[in-house]
């Protein structure tokens, strides 16, 4: 089992370095449809692993398979994890979006502050996945306290928050960061750590933006890891469906942070899904849910609020057509 996990860990090194070393090597604002065509081939990725977990379970290829799971069972559960993450992941996007307007960070370095966000992600949720599957399997209450926060995160999701920019600026993490460590402001390109007009070394607006990335994905893995964990208890499927998720992040950051206004009903649609996940958290001991059922459930949430969204959208009025600039007659 060791010789996948660093195989799994070679080939997520590999695809990031060709991102961002072969890929997005000159700094420049990616375009709509560059953006698309990588985040297809990263849900491409994403979508085509469950084949080798089908195989690594059906087969027992190095022990994987503790768990007695079948090759199909195993491949829709990965599949179940893998877009309830995608899903949250959403959510996510819109804030990234709030602090790289609120820092000013042009969008052509955008790609190389969330390039090394979610490496640190991939370490953080690498060690919460597996300090949460031990949880659940050490104790069983914890089914019922995840729950529970799953349920008032999902109603927190209806309320309505400080979404201003210069609230993230004045954050309690921001002015912490500032009084602790040396910080110049302006443009110093893609540099994370410059030296100021003393020559010591201080951190820029750019590291400051990571700072806060990695924070705000903390605070959202405190939703989805135990969202994850109510699909599957198995590591294996969980870390790898996580992991796989987290690399599309970026290009799905640049597909959709400019059309995040257009989709009204998918916050409607996350809260309706953290409820219901919350839900079969806590009565995971008392009413069985299928891991098919449950893939057609979370896709139907999903599908429900962007179709919503489709429609609404469509029947807003169009702005008026402004009126012509009065004409001067001369007398």
């Amino acid at each position: 089992m060791i010789w996948f996990w660093i195989g799994f860990f070679t080939f997520v090194a590999i695809c990031l370095t060709l991102d961002l070393g072969v890929f997005s090597r000159t700094p420049k604002e990616p375009t709509f449809k560059a953006a698309l065509r990588k985040s297809m081939v990263w849900i491409s990725l994403g979508v085509g692993f469950a084949g080798p977990v089908y195989l690594m379970y059906e087969n027992n290829w190095l022990g994987a398979n503790t768990s007695g799971m079948s090759g199909s069972d195993a491949a829709i559960t990965y599949l179940s994890a893998y877009l309830l993450e995608e899903a949250l992941s959403v959510d996510n996007i819109f804030v990234i979006a709030l602090i790289f307007r609120s820092f000013r960070i042009p969008a052509r370095y955008q790609h190389r502050v969330l390039f090394w966000g979610i490496l640190g992600a991939v370490v953080f949720r690498v060690a919460m996945l597996g300090g949460g599957v031990w949880l659940t399997k050490k104790f069983d209450f914890i089914f019922y306290f995840f729950g529970a926060y799953l349920i008032y995160s999902g109603l927190g999701l209806l309320r309505k928050e400080d979404e201003s920019e210069d609230h993230l600026e004045k954050s309690t993490a921001v002015r912490l960061l500032r009084r602790f460590v040396r910080i110049v402001d302006g443009d110093h390109g893609a540099h994370f750590l410059v030296r100021d007009s003393h020559g010591r070394r201080a951190l820029t607006t750019l590291a400051v933006a990571l700072v806060v990335v990695e924070l705000t994905d903390v605070v959202f893995a405190m939703d989805s890891i135990p969202a994850v964990l109510a699909v599957s208890q198995e590591s294996f499927v969980i870390i790898t469906s996580n992991i796989m998720a987290i690399l599309g992040l970026r290009s799905l950051y640049f597909m959709l942070a400019g059309a995040m206004a257009q989709f009204d009903y998918l916050k409607y649609a996350l809260a309706g899904l953290l409820v219901f996940i919350g839900a079969k958290m806590i009565g995971h001991g008392h009413v069985h849910i299928g891991n098919a059922a449950s893939l057609a459930i979370i896709a139907g949430f999903i599908g429900t609020g962007v179709i919503a969204s489709i429609i609404a959208n469509r029947r807003k009025p169009a702005d008026p057509p402004s009126a012509p600039p009065p004409t001067s007659s001369s007398h």
